[in-house]
Parts: structure tokens; C-alpha cells; sequence
């Protein structure tokens, strides 16, 4: 007998409850021990009154836990309140509010939602050092980054200025900064619509798809293809500008030929420009902590060797090929050259989907850093118009740049509007200070563009580590660099999206199949291969999969039960069928010729035969007389997993042998019920919400038997 109701002990003037499902009998046992060990001992007793709940908690559990398989959980859920309709949904998503609307509103321009509550006394002395920061390294690396796209210069410029300004409006991370991506603005344009219709059906997830050591092992690939490229400013060459698949090795093959042609005054100049970048590098990175803005190295060197080129007038005397006329103003828009969208339309979708890819991910590493929330599907819009309207005005394609995102919020850049402050120094230098590089020398903005690719060969380092840490992600890491390299940029992506898919579906194809045992006391149910605390449960076999359950690994799943078993339900059925046949054929005969002796002969070895195969079974207490089947990793179930679930629950049922399933995901009962698993004889009741609830039915079924 149990008190519904707390009880009260009174130690002196203090009142102590105890839990209100404790047994009398408990509290008899509790209050004889206060008395035997003394009233002033108060720990001691309350440890006892622990020491006996727990007891008591477990004992009760053992005795009254009452089995609740999916039938009885689903006559319970009958009386909870009924899911929305589809067509409730759809008439709320439909349902235009002024809530609504300016909820979609802010959410798609996010400027409105944060600049009225900009504070200027917290954010705007960081963000104008920020910004005069990035707008000094945009004018280098931009005008270097445009030869990428084997265009003038100048379109660099173009492309920090109007991408820039229209992420300030659309983006929602505070600290990235956009930067150029070789490409024309054909490209442009077809990779920024991409990015917004992928934005605007949700399409952020795609990102997914991009695991770490791809995305790494194709940034490194395609570092190579930009250190190729870059080789005629180095050498001062002109080879055939190849494309498609095994380019790379074309060109290679050309700059080995055409080497002997080396103009040796664009050399020397590439060789000093790389090592007093590379060492202007290295001290800056010394002195990060000690000054508050990095020097720029990049403006320094180009103006260095712009006054050593028109000094020396590098071009007529030497042949050094510099980069001529800058117009000065911008360009009047102009629609991208519809003709070429066709072509280029791989490379526009790798450069939306991998631009993106590294911009969410820099963005959302400043968001956990500073607490704030970047939304994936916006980025892909803002993108997206970044793209597509700046190839209106003869920009190339933009995404994120680490080097300058990290300018930005080391000097103290905490919303977009030191974005927008660095665009207003590269028009101002469009404007009225571009014309003054137009000696600049071409070679100089390859050894930018080498010292910048740094951080890209330091992803080398990525296979070692790989190849200790998982050596599948190494597979995906390398295959990814080798086909970049050799289809190129657009094929290798989609290439090496499909391998890494190709390995996900060979892990699921080889998971690892196990056998339950319990802890003892406990609900809980471990792998027996991995622990000796756990004990297996006598005459049930619980089985689990890592994996889910689809038609690349059901035979295997099938294959795999029957081992943990010790059934071979193969042979098992066969026997039986032969069985049954000789069983039919002997009532035949008996029926044709009842009198013939050779009948009983019959009669006598189809008996001896079935005496056989019952007994083994009968006297094996090695063989199971239950299976439960732990699906709690399985997610979904196609039509090859149902039959596979159906035919073990039949085929096991033949033979005497009960299979039941649990710890079944609701998206995997719809499976079963619309995959036909549920009949008269296989019905809810065979599935449990845990594994325990399925050992106490299966023992609760072998007690009665």
C-alpha cells in the first residue's frame, strides 16, 4: 500500500518531505533506523531513505512495468489533439498579414532591420579604421585578382566597388568582406542568378553536400590552376590559352616549351617582388601584436614597382608587359553576353555553389564568435544580387575573402558598414587615382596573387592529419584535388560531389552489425563486442544495424541476422519445403495405392526427417526463440527495406522464431504502413517504443508458451 500524498518527517523545527509515491512500509523501515541510530545523525538517515527509494524504485520497476507496444501507444495518441491539415498549412502560409509582410520584408533587405538601431558612439571609429583598412588591400588584390579572369585590371576595381555596396544592403554578416573569383561577367551574371533562385526556394542546405575536405582539397586544386595561369606574367610569355578537360597539363606542357623564351627583366622583377612580399609577410605577422593595422604590403609593393617601372620605363627597355590604360569613372551598365551562357554554365554553377559554400562557412564563424545569427538562404540572395547586378557593370564574381575578412575585424570592423566604407575608397580611387598604376607592371600582381595563395599550399598538410584521423575523408580530400586538376574546375566539382556520395552509400553498404546485451539492472542495451558489463538476455537475440536499412545493404542486413542467429533460414526453409513436398507426395501415393508397402516406408522417413530438424532446434539453447530488431539508426525505409523487414518476420515466423521491431522513428512506421509491412498477422503490436519494452513482451511471451 502506497500514500498518494507527500509525507512529512519532523526533525526538531525542521519539516522534510519525502517523495509521495513511497511506500508505508518504507517509512517504517525509515523511521526504526532513526530511531536505532539516534535523531541527531540526520545524515545517516537520509541516506538510508536514499539507499531505500532507490531500492524500492527499482524493485517496482521490475515488478509493475507494464509493456507498451506501438497498438497501445497509438490508441493513447488518439486522444491527444489532431495534426494541422495539410490544407491549414497551406492556407496560413498563404495568409497575407501586415505582421507577415514586414517580417518578409526585413528579412529579405536585413539593412532596414539593423541600421536604424546602428549605434554611432559604439560601432562607427572601428568600422571607418576597418574600412580604410580593406578598401587599401582591395586596390591591389583586386586589380591582381582581374587578370585571373584574363581581363584589364580596372574590372577588378569594379568589382570591390558595386558587389560591395549591394551585400552592405542584402548580406547579414557583419564581418566578411567580399572579394574577386576568376571569372568573366558572363559567369558573373549566370552565377548570381543560380545563387538567387537557390536562395529564394530555401536552397542554403545545398552546402551540405560540400564536406570540409572536399571543399579544402578543391580551393587547393583549383590554387593550382591559379599558379599556373599566373605563370606567363612570371616568365613574361605568351602560351595558348587551353580549356576543358586535362588543360592544365596542355598549358603546362606549352610554358616547359616556351621557357627558352623567357623575358629575362619580367623575371628578375617576379623573383624580387615574391621575396620581398614574402618577407614584408613574415614581418607583418610579427608585428600583429604590437600595432593596431597591418601594413599594406600589397599597396606598398605596387607603388614601389609602378615608380620603378615608369622610372626605368620598364616596358620599352625591357619588354616588361605592364598593365596600360585605367579609365578613369564607371562603365554605363551593360547586359552580359547572352551567347556565352551556354558555355560557361558549369562554371557558373561551381563558382555559385563553392563561393557560397565559403562564404556561409567564414560567416557563420564570426557569427558564433560574436553572437549573432547568419541566415543561409539571405547570404544566397545577397550573393546572388551581388553577382548578377555587379555583371551589369562589368564586375566578376565575388565571394568572401578570409585575408581581408580578418583586416576587417581585427581593426575593429562590427557591422557591413565598414564594407560599405571600404567600396567608397575604391571608387574614390576609380575615380581620380587609378590612372596613376598604369605602369604597373603585370608580374607584380602574379607575386601578389602567389604570396596570397600561401594559406592554400598550407592544405597539404590537411593528408597526414587526414590519414590519422579518418582515411576516408583523406580518399575524398585527394580525389577531390586530382580531379580538379585534371577536368578542371566545373567538372571537378561535380565530379568530386559524386565521389564523396559514392563513399557515403559504401559506408552505409558495410555497417556494423551487432548483438545486444543488457546492463545489468538497468534499460539500457550495449554491444557485446564492446564492453564485458553487459549480459546477453536468454533465448532473444537482439540485433542492431549502424546503418539505415535500404535496398544497398538489405541482403547484407539479411546475411548479417542470420550469423548473429545461428540460423541458416536459407537451408532451414529448404528443408522444410522438401519436407512438406515428400509429405504431399506421400498422402498422394497413400491416396492412389493405400495397400503398398513402400508407403510406410515413406511415412517413416518423412517422420525421421522432421524428428530430425525439431530436434536440433529444440535442444540447442544456443538458437534464439525471439529476435528484436533495434532500428533507432534507421531514418527511412524504401520498398526494398519494407519486403526485407517483411520477409524476416515471415521467414523467422515459419520456423517458430518471433521477430519484433523497436525503437522505430515515426517517418519509419509511415514507411511500414505505406510499404504494405502491416496485415492480419503482422500487425502495431509487433513494434515498441524501446528496446526494454520489447525484452519484457518477448520474455512475458516465453513464460506463457
Amino acid at each position: 500500500m502506497s500514500s498518494t500524498n507527500a509525507h512529512v518527517i519532523w526533525h526538531g523545527k525542521k519539516k522534510l518531505r519525502t517523495p509521495p509515491n513511497l511506500s508505508i512500509n518504507t517509512l517504517g523501515f525509515v523511521f526504526n533506523f532513526w530511531d536505532t541510530a539516534g535523531k541527531h545523525k540526520i545524515q545517516q538517515v537520509l541516506s538510508a531513505l536514499f539507499v531505500v527509494i532507490m531500492v524500492e524504485r527499482r524493485y517496482s520497476n521490475r515488478i509493475h512495468r507494464e509493456e507498451l507496444d506501438e497498438g497501445v501507444v497509438e490508441k493513447l495518441a488518439r486522444n491527444l489533439p489532431s495534426k494541422t491539415s495539410m490544407c491549414d498549412k497551406v492556407k496560413h502560409s498563404l495568409r497575407c498579414t501586415t505582421p507577415r509582410v514586414k517580417r518578409s520584408l526585413l528579412g529579405k533587405i536585413p539593412l532596414l532591420l539593423w541600421l536604424p538601431h546602428y549605434s554611432i558612439k559604439e560601432n562607427a571609429l572601428g568600422d571607418l579604421i576597418s574600412g580604410l583598412s580593406v578598401g587599401i588591400m582591395q586596390l591591389p588584390q583586386g586589380m591582381a585578382y582581374a587578370l585571373l579572369a584574363a581581363v584589364p585590371p580596372v574590372f577588378g576595381l569594379y568589382s570591390s566597388f558595386y558587389p560591395v555596396l549591394i551585400y552592405f544592403i542584402f548580406g547579414t554578416s557583419k564581418h566578411i568582406s567580399i572579394e574577386r573569383i576568376r571569372v568573366a561577367t558572363a559567369v558573373t551574371f549566370l552565377a548570381g542568378l543560380f545563387q538567387i533562385l537557390l536562395g529564394l526556394v530555401h536552397f542554403g542546405f545545398v552546402v551540405t553536400y560540400l564536406s570540409e575536405p572536399l571543399v579544402r582539397g578543391y580551393t587547393t586544386g583549383a590554387a593550382i590552376h591559379v599558379i599556373v595561369s599566373q605563370l606567363k606574367y612570371i616568365f613574361g610569355i605568351s602560351p595558348f590559352r587551353h580549356s576543358g578537360p586535362l588543360s592544365l597539363i596542355y598549358t603546362v606542357l606549352e610554358i616547359c616549351y616556351l621557357i627558352p623564351k623567357t623575358n629575362v627583366g619580367t623575371l628578375v622583377l617576379s623573383i624580387v617582388a615574391l621575396i620581398s612580399l614574402i618577407l614584408a609577410k613574415e614581418l607583418n605577422t610579427f608585428l600583429s601584436k604590437k600595432i593596431p593595422i597591418p601594413i599594406p604590403v600589397e599597396l606598398l609593393g605596387i607603388t614601389i614597382a609602378t615608380l620603378v617601372s615608369w622610372q626605368v620605363n620598364l616596358q620599352e627597355e625591357y619588354g616588361v608587359d605592364v598593365v596600360g590604360e585605367i579609365p578613369s569613372g564607371l562603365q554605363p551598365p551593360i547586359f552580359p553576353a547572352a551567347s556565352l551562357f551556354v558555355q560557361v554554365i558549369g562554371d557558373a554553377f561551381a563558382l555559385a555553389v563553392v563561393g557560397y559554400g565559403i562564404a556561409i562557412s567564414l560567416g557563420r564563424i564570426f557569427a558564433l564568435k560574436y553572437g549573432y545569427k547568419v541566415d543561409s538562404s539571405q547570404e544566397l540572395i545577397a550573393l546572388g544580387l551581388s553577382n548578377s547586378i555587379g555583371s551589369l557593370f562589368q564586375c566578376i564574381t565575388v565571394s568572401c575573402s578570409m585575408s581581408r575578412s580578418m583586416v576587417q575585424e581585427s581593426t575593429g570592423g562590427k557591422t557591413q558598414v565598414a564594407g560599405a566604407l571600404s567600396a567608397i575608397v575604391i571608387l574614390f580611387i576609380t575615380l581620380w587615382i587609378g590612372a596613376l598604376f598604369e605602369d604597373l607592371p603585370k608580374a607584380m600582381l602574379a607575386a601578389i596573387i602567389y604570396v596570397n595563395l600561401h594559406g592554400m599550399m598550407k592544405q597539404f598538410m590537411d593528408i597526414p592529419a587526414l590519414w590519422r584521423s579518418n582515411k576516408t575523408d583523406m580518399m575524398v580530400w585527394v580525389a577531390t584535388f586530382l580531379l580538379t586538376l585534371l577536368l578542371n574546375p566545373d567538372l571537378g566539382l561535380i565530379a568530386a560531389i559524386g565521389f564523396s556520395m559514392l563513399t557515403v552509400i559504401f559506408r552505409t553498404q558495410l555497417p556494423k552489425y551487432s548483438r545486444l546485451g543488457q546492463v545489468p539492472n538497468t534499460e539500457v542495451y550495449w554491444p557485446l563486442e564492446d564492453t564485458n558489463h553487459v549480459r546477453e538476455v536468454p533465448g532473444i537475440l537482439i540485433f542492431r544495424s549502424s546503418a539505415t536499412l535500404y535496398f544497398a545493404n538489405a541482403e547484407m542486413y539479411q546475411d548479417a541476422l542470420g550469423k548473429k542467429s545461428g540460423f541458416d533460414i536459407t537451408k532451414i526453409l529448404s528443408a522444410k519445403k522438401k519436407l512438406e513436398a515428400k509429405r504431399k507426395k506421400y498422402e498422394k501415393e497413400k491416396a492412389k495405392n493405400p495397400a503398398e508397402s513402400n508407403v510406410s516406408d515413406m511415412v517413416e522417413e518423412h517422420e525421421k526427417d522432421v524428428a530430425t530438424i525439431q530436434m536440433d532446434f529444440e535442444l540447442d539453447p544456443s538458437f534464439p526463440r525471439a529476435i528484436i530488431l533495434d532500428l533507432s539508426p534507421v531514418n527511412f525505409l524504401d520498398t526494398v527495406g519494407v519486403k526485407t523487414l517483411h520477409g524476416i518476420v515471415k521467414d523467422y515466423g515459419e520456423i517458430g522464431v518471433e521477430v519484433v521491431l523497436a525503437c522505430c522513428q515515426s517517418c519509419v512506421v509511415d514507411n511500414l504502413q505505406t510499404g504494405g509491412f502491416f496485415n492480419d498477422k503482422v500487425t502495431m503490436s509487433r513494434l515498441f517504443a524501446t528496446v526494454h519494452y520489447a525484452v519484457l513482451h518477448c520474455q512475458m511471451v516465453q513464460t506463457y508458451l
